[in-house]
């Protein structure tokens, strides 16, 4: 049990905590984060969990409710392993974009811990997930605990009506794709109310009852024999029809697959929801936990400053947050890429010096916002209003690339070695912002494949292209996997061609047609 504090005004004394601490703790934090910082948040629902629990969130994707499924058991067992032989720590917290904000605390953390995770998670990533644009764009914090509780009651009843073997052929399928089962420019429908998944209920199994399979009666015609028939104006026709080209392969064959039954295209539907809902997080890494990691820094000293943590519970907090934070150099064996959190947290108390004690050049780099003042009023409106790549085109100083000590590599391909190409000084800031926040734009890095063409009414050919940059092709295995999951679930042939994304050259053509299983 926690000890009675031994100064008046500490909020804890030791390493060990109770439920009652930890509720005292939160409200005190809570109040002090939104006193400093004015911070806007979700209700929080706190869970305590052990170590093996912690794991098995890990495994599901962090998510409170999940179906199940192979890959997940797979993902635990990795994860066990590397915990059990100190290869790799477990997280302190997880965090769930939700209303109310689900915030997960290891039983096993020190109350010292237990105090930095909740200004973190519970303070500084809920009023990310609440404030921008991302999430309050692409995702529906009100309806996901409830649409996933729909999802994982839904799979397990086909499950028993369809078999497991089914079921699982057709999540390995939607899984495969599931990096392709998104919309990137344009908004998704709302989630639906409990009232509409239960109608959803009702439809499918009517539809289930009534399925027809007629596609497979359908005569083929002669090889050839249609694409001779169509003309340009035709293929236009067809394509206009379909909403083609289309960058959402999930949503495509959940609503065109000839062959899918309505149970299928609902599981599908399901895949590429979960899908949409983590993808402003692979957008906002950086500001992210940039964010959770500001408000808990700022947060712990300011309780530090008023008396309310001792000096080693402090020293404590410290060390974990260096731990957090810590960026090796390029020439480091440890150094596998640029820490998020390290950034993140670097950029945010740059952009509060700039407001507060700003240079000659803050002041010509940064003349709206260099010595206004109001640092709050800046870093609010950076959370609310910016994603990763956006952020560090706009933030990201000459100050702290000298700091980091960034430089640019040219890895040109008809090369055999690097070059610098620049460094931090007068003539390389500009480059060195506009490369690194090009590593973060998900649209130049995310790979372009999408719906061509398909002919309905003949061989039923499904046309794939992957826009290829910067020479960069596919994994042949990879590739031919899955094309065989997109075959599954179209049920005809399936290619895949490769295109110059400046020239429009091919570059490279795969078939489905050939590929065993």
């Amino acid at each position: 049990m926690t000890r009675a504090a031994s100064r008046p005004g500490l909020l804890f004394s030791g390493s060990d905590w109770n439920f009652a601490t930890l509720s005292h703790a939160y409200d005190v934090i809570e109040a002090v984060a939104k006193e400093e910082l004015g911070l806007d948040i979700y209700p929080v629902q706190m869970e305590v969990i052990s170590s093996e629990q912690m794991l098995d969130a890990y495994s599901s994707i962090g998510m409170p409710l999940m179906y199940r499924h192979w890959s997940f058991g797979k993902h635990f067992l990795h994860h066990e392993l590397l915990y059990r032989k100190g290869g790799r720590g477990l997280a302190y917290e997880i965090v769930i974009n939700s209303d109310p904000c689900i915030v997960y605390l290891m039983e096993e953390n020190t109350m010292a811990l237990q105090a930095l995770v909740t200004a973190h998670a519970a303070l500084g990533h809920n009023h990310f997930f609440k404030n921008n644009y991302l999430f309050r764009q692409w995702t529906d914090a009100d309806a996901i605990l409830g649409y996933l509780d729909f999802a994982k009651s839904y799979i397990s009843r086909c499950e028993e009506k369809h078999g497991v073997a089914a079921v699982e052929a057709v999540l390995d399928a939607a899984h495969a794709l599931m990096d392709q089962g998104v919309f990137r420019y344009r908004r998704p429908p709302r989630l639906s109310s409990e009232k509409q998944r239960e109608g959803l209920r009702e439809r499918l199994e009517y539809e289930e009852r009534s399925y027809n399979d007629l596609w497979r009666t359908l005569p083929r015609q002669a090889d050839g024999a249609k694409a001779a028939a169509e003309n340009a104006d035709l293929i236009a026709e067809r394509k206009k029809a379909l909403n083609l080209p289309e960058e959402n392969l999930l949503y495509f064959l959940e609503k065109t697959s000839l062959i899918l039954e309505p149970w299928q295209r609902e599981i599908l539907r399901i895949v590429r929801v979960i899908a949409q809902y983590f993808y402003p997080q692979r957008q906002t890494q950086v500001m992210n936990e940039g964010c959770a990691t500001f408000v808990h820094y700022t947060v712990m000293n300011a309780l530090f400053d008023r008396g309310r943590i001792g000096e080693g519970a402090m020293l404590e907090i410290l060390r974990s947050h260096s731990n957090v934070v810590f960026q090796p150099g390029f020439d480091d064996p440890r150094f596998s890429g640029i820490n998020p959190y390290a950034l993140g947290l670097d950029m945010m108390q740059d952009i509060r010096r700039i407001v507060t004690e700003p240079t000659a050049e803050d002041r010509d780099w940064f003349p709206e916002i260099a010595g206004s003042g109001d640092w709050r009023t800046v870093l609010l409106d950076a959370w609310a209003n910016h994603r990763d790549e956006s952020f560090i085109r706009q933030y990201l100083s000459p100050a702290l690339i000298r700091k980091w000590r960034l430089f640019v590599l040219s890895d040109a391909a008809n090369e055999s070695f690097y070059s610098v190409a620049s460094i931090h000084n007068e003539r390389g800031y500009e480059r060195i912002r506009s490369t690194l926040a090009q590593r973060y734009d998900i649209g130049a890095n995310h790979t372009d494949i999408q719906v061509v063409d398909v002919d309905l009414l003949g061989q039923r050919h499904l046309r794939l292209q992957h826009k290829v940059r910067d020479g960069i092709v596919l994994d042949s295995g990879s590739c031919d996997a899955t094309l065989r999951h997109v075959q599954r679930l179209w049920g005809y042939e399936v290619s895949l061609q490769g295109v110059d994304a400046q020239t429009g050259s091919t570059i490279y053509e795969r078939s489905s047609s050939g590929l065993t299983e």
